[in-house]
């Protein structure tokens, strides 16, 4: 037996408070499910963020690897440079020659010897200061990784409908059909 309401008949009004509790149940059950979908993004950016934060990690060990052995290889370049220039030195000593042509020679085996090395310096410093740039564009990978993750979280609690809207909802949904239900007899 259905009461009346609303100034309609025990049939109408049934019919539209029914309306009225499965509109709400929709709007309820969408709102839980926007939650539990912006739950599942929260928890997955979690996820995603942990393997971004290792793969940092990962790619700075191998950043700084590569720049040690880097620096190892110009260490032993550099020792290599002034071995030839002792050994060059050590030959044209040997010549027995005395004079302004040997300390000539011997000037310039320090000469070529000394700008190999500083080569080899500037080198090694070009190479540093890319090491440097090279890990601020991973920290800004990781950055933007982040900055993604976070948006995609506020993307996905925005879309929740708040219980205002939700109620809101349902009443201008009865407000519209609430002719259609005084329409009908009894």
């Amino acid at each position: 037996m259905c009461v009346p309401a609303f100034g309609l008949g025990a049939k109408a009004g049934g019919l539209f408070l029914g309306s009225l509790g499965l509109n709400l149940a929709t709007g309820l059950a969408g709102r839980a499910a926007a939650q539990q979908a912006a739950e599942q993004q929260y928890q997955s950016a979690l996820i995603t963020n942990q393997a971004a934060e290792q793969a940092l990690t990962d790619q700075q060990e191998a950043v700084a690897a590569n720049l040690k052995e880097t620096r190892a290889a110009s260490a032993q370049e550099k020792l290599a440079k002034t071995i030839q220039m002792l050994q060059a030195k050590g030959a044209i000593r040997a010549t027995e020659r005395a004079g302004l042509t040997v300390n000539l020679l011997l000037a310039d085996q320090e000469r070529q010897s000394a700008n190999a090395r500083e080569s080899i310096n500037q080198t090694l410093e070009s190479i540093s200061r890319q090491y440097t740039r090279n890990v601020k564009g991973l920290v800004a990978q990781r950055d933007n990784r982040r900055n993604q993750l976070q948006s995609n979280i506020n993307q996905a609690y925005n879309q929740i409908p708040s219980l205002g809207s939700v109620l809101l909802n349902v009443a201008s949904t009865g407000l519209s059909n609430y002719g259609t239900f005084a329409s009908i007899p009894g």
